[in-house]
Protein backbone atom coordinates (compact mmCIF):
# COMPACT_ATOMS: atom_id res chain seq x y z
CA UNK A 1 0.00 0.00 0.00
CA UNK A 2 3.14 2.67 0.88
CA UNK A 3 4.58 1.85 -2.53
CA UNK A 4 1.73 3.32 -4.62
CA UNK A 5 2.21 6.69 -2.66
CA UNK A 6 5.07 7.68 -5.51
CA UNK A 7 2.40 6.78 -7.59
CA UNK A 8 -0.30 8.59 -6.21
CA UNK A 9 2.17 11.53 -6.18
CA UNK A 10 2.49 10.99 -10.28
CA UNK A 11 -1.47 11.27 -10.62
CA UNK A 12 -1.25 14.25 -8.36
CA UNK A 13 0.62 16.46 -10.47
CA UNK A 14 -1.24 15.00 -13.62
CA UNK A 15 -4.59 16.19 -12.07
CA UNK A 16 -2.91 19.65 -10.89
CA UNK A 17 -3.23 20.51 -14.33
CA UNK A 18 -7.12 20.87 -15.31
CA UNK A 19 -7.01 22.28 -11.39
CA UNK A 20 -5.16 24.81 -12.46
CA UNK A 21 -7.08 25.58 -15.80
CA UNK A 22 -10.10 25.40 -13.49
CA UNK A 23 -8.83 28.15 -11.02
CA UNK A 24 -8.30 30.49 -14.59
CA UNK A 25 -10.83 33.15 -14.45
CA UNK A 26 -12.80 31.67 -11.35
CA UNK A 27 -11.38 35.12 -9.57
CA UNK A 28 -9.30 33.13 -6.89
CA UNK A 29 -6.53 35.09 -5.40
CA UNK A 30 -2.92 34.64 -7.19
CA UNK A 31 -1.72 33.07 -3.92
CA UNK A 32 -4.00 30.14 -4.64
CA UNK A 33 -1.91 29.53 -7.91
CA UNK A 34 1.29 29.46 -5.46
CA UNK A 35 -0.18 26.63 -3.88
CA UNK A 36 -0.88 24.49 -6.30
CA UNK A 37 2.87 25.45 -8.12
CA UNK A 38 4.19 24.30 -4.70
CA UNK A 39 2.13 20.79 -4.89
CA UNK A 40 3.48 20.23 -7.81
CA UNK A 41 7.05 20.82 -7.40
CA UNK A 42 6.92 18.81 -3.49
CA UNK A 43 5.00 16.08 -5.42
CA UNK A 44 7.58 16.00 -8.13
CA UNK A 45 10.74 15.76 -5.44
CA UNK A 46 8.65 13.19 -3.31
CA UNK A 47 7.77 10.54 -6.00
CA UNK A 48 10.96 9.88 -6.63
CA UNK A 49 12.67 9.83 -3.45
CA UNK A 50 9.67 7.42 -2.43
CA UNK A 51 9.91 5.83 -5.25
CA UNK A 52 13.63 4.74 -4.82
CA UNK A 53 13.28 4.57 -1.58
CA UNK A 54 11.14 1.89 -1.66
CA UNK A 55 12.54 0.35 -4.61
CA UNK A 56 9.66 0.78 -7.31
CA UNK A 57 11.54 3.62 -9.42
CA UNK A 58 10.72 0.88 -11.96
CA UNK A 59 11.30 2.14 -16.00
CA UNK A 60 7.55 2.42 -16.23
CA UNK A 61 7.22 4.43 -13.20
CA UNK A 62 9.84 6.52 -14.45
CA UNK A 63 8.22 7.21 -17.72
CA UNK A 64 4.98 8.14 -16.24
CA UNK A 65 7.09 10.54 -13.84
CA UNK A 66 8.78 12.67 -16.63
CA UNK A 67 5.09 12.86 -18.61
CA UNK A 68 3.56 13.60 -15.35
CA UNK A 69 6.11 16.91 -15.34
CA UNK A 70 4.74 16.99 -19.00
CA UNK A 71 1.04 17.56 -18.50
CA UNK A 72 1.55 19.97 -15.59
CA UNK A 73 3.54 22.47 -17.01
CA UNK A 74 1.89 22.28 -20.35
CA UNK A 75 -0.97 23.36 -17.68
CA UNK A 76 0.85 26.12 -15.52
CA UNK A 77 2.35 27.56 -18.81
CA UNK A 78 -1.29 27.52 -20.52
CA UNK A 79 -2.84 29.14 -18.01
CA UNK A 80 0.05 31.79 -17.54
CA UNK A 81 0.04 32.49 -20.73
CA UNK A 82 -3.74 32.96 -20.85
CA UNK A 83 -3.73 35.17 -17.30
CA UNK A 84 -0.65 37.34 -18.38
CA UNK A 85 -0.23 37.05 -22.11
CA UNK A 86 1.99 40.14 -22.46
CA UNK A 87 4.63 39.04 -20.10
CA UNK A 88 5.64 36.70 -22.91
CA UNK A 89 5.86 39.00 -25.65
CA UNK A 90 9.52 39.69 -25.10
CA UNK A 91 10.53 35.93 -24.36
CA UNK A 92 9.13 35.17 -27.94
CA UNK A 93 12.55 34.04 -29.53
CA UNK A 94 13.86 31.84 -26.81
CA UNK A 95 10.30 30.65 -26.49
CA UNK A 96 10.31 29.49 -29.73
CA UNK A 97 13.71 27.63 -29.09
CA UNK A 98 12.31 25.74 -26.39
CA UNK A 99 9.78 24.19 -27.81
CA UNK A 100 11.09 23.51 -31.34
CA UNK A 101 14.01 21.72 -29.24
CA UNK A 102 11.35 20.40 -26.98
CA UNK A 103 9.05 19.05 -29.89
CA UNK A 104 12.29 17.82 -31.69
CA UNK A 105 13.56 15.76 -28.82
CA UNK A 106 10.44 14.37 -28.38
CA UNK A 107 10.12 13.34 -32.49
CA UNK A 108 14.19 12.16 -31.55
CA UNK A 109 13.18 10.19 -29.24
CA UNK A 110 9.99 8.61 -30.92
CA UNK A 111 12.09 7.33 -33.95
CA UNK A 112 14.93 6.39 -32.30
CA UNK A 113 13.67 4.52 -29.04
CA UNK A 114 9.42 4.38 -29.63
CA UNK A 115 9.03 6.42 -26.93
CA UNK A 116 10.39 9.45 -25.06
CA UNK A 117 13.02 9.48 -22.72
CA UNK A 118 13.32 9.71 -19.46
CA UNK A 119 16.51 10.99 -18.34
CA UNK A 120 15.73 12.24 -15.37
CA UNK A 121 18.90 14.86 -15.45
CA UNK A 122 20.19 16.81 -12.84
CA UNK A 123 19.97 19.71 -15.36
CA UNK A 124 16.39 19.28 -15.60
CA UNK A 125 16.01 18.97 -11.48
CA UNK A 126 17.50 22.50 -11.54
CA UNK A 127 15.39 23.47 -14.30
CA UNK A 128 12.05 22.35 -12.19
CA UNK A 129 13.35 24.65 -9.54
CA UNK A 130 13.21 27.33 -11.36
CA UNK A 131 10.06 26.25 -13.30
CA UNK A 132 8.63 27.00 -9.96
CA UNK A 133 10.20 30.04 -9.60
CA UNK A 134 9.68 31.79 -12.44
CA UNK A 135 5.87 30.76 -12.65
CA UNK A 136 5.24 31.62 -8.96
CA UNK A 137 6.50 35.22 -9.98
CA UNK A 138 4.27 35.18 -12.92
CA UNK A 139 0.97 33.70 -11.13
CA UNK A 140 1.65 35.36 -8.22
CA UNK A 141 3.25 38.69 -8.39
CA UNK A 142 2.39 39.06 -12.28
CA UNK A 143 6.00 39.90 -13.27
CA UNK A 144 8.45 37.80 -15.37
CA UNK A 145 11.83 37.90 -12.93
CA UNK A 146 15.01 36.31 -13.33
CA UNK A 147 13.18 33.18 -11.92
CA UNK A 148 11.37 33.42 -15.44
CA UNK A 149 14.48 33.88 -17.38
CA UNK A 150 16.21 30.98 -15.45
CA UNK A 151 13.62 28.68 -15.90
CA UNK A 152 13.74 29.28 -19.70
CA UNK A 153 17.65 29.41 -20.45
CA UNK A 154 17.88 26.45 -18.16
CA UNK A 155 15.19 24.67 -20.05
CA UNK A 156 17.28 25.35 -23.37
CA UNK A 157 20.13 23.57 -21.99
CA UNK A 158 18.29 20.80 -20.76
CA UNK A 159 16.81 20.11 -24.02
CA UNK A 160 20.38 20.52 -25.46
CA UNK A 161 21.50 18.27 -23.08
CA UNK A 162 18.70 15.56 -23.54
CA UNK A 163 19.11 15.97 -27.26
CA UNK A 164 22.78 14.95 -27.14
CA UNK A 165 21.64 12.28 -24.83
CA UNK A 166 19.02 10.75 -27.25
CA UNK A 167 21.64 10.98 -30.27
CA UNK A 168 24.22 9.34 -28.69
CA UNK A 169 22.89 6.58 -26.66
CA UNK A 170 21.91 3.40 -28.72
CA UNK A 171 19.37 2.08 -26.60
CA UNK A 172 16.80 3.48 -24.26
CA UNK A 173 17.78 4.47 -20.82
CA UNK A 174 15.98 5.97 -17.87
CA UNK A 175 17.79 7.68 -15.64
CA UNK A 176 20.79 9.44 -17.29
CA UNK A 177 22.20 12.13 -14.49
CA UNK A 178 24.26 13.90 -17.15
CA UNK A 179 25.24 13.64 -20.38
CA UNK A 180 28.91 11.81 -19.14
CA UNK A 181 26.85 9.01 -17.64
CA UNK A 182 25.09 8.38 -21.53
CA UNK A 183 29.00 8.67 -22.74
CA UNK A 184 29.61 6.13 -19.88
CA UNK A 185 26.53 3.90 -20.53
CA UNK A 186 27.64 3.47 -24.47
CA UNK A 187 31.13 2.58 -23.60
CA UNK A 188 30.01 -0.58 -21.01
CA UNK A 189 27.98 -1.35 -24.14
CA UNK A 190 30.81 -1.90 -26.58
Amino acid sequence: MVRQIPLSLIGLRILLAPVLLLMYGSGVASVWYGVVLTIGLLSDVFDGILARKWGVATEKLRSLDSMADTVFYAGVFLVAVLEHPQIFIPFWIPLTCFFLLEAGRHVLDHVKFGRPAAYHMWSAKAWGIFLFIGFTEILVFDVAGPGFLGALTLGILTNLEGLWASIILRKWHHDVPTIYHAFALNQRRQ
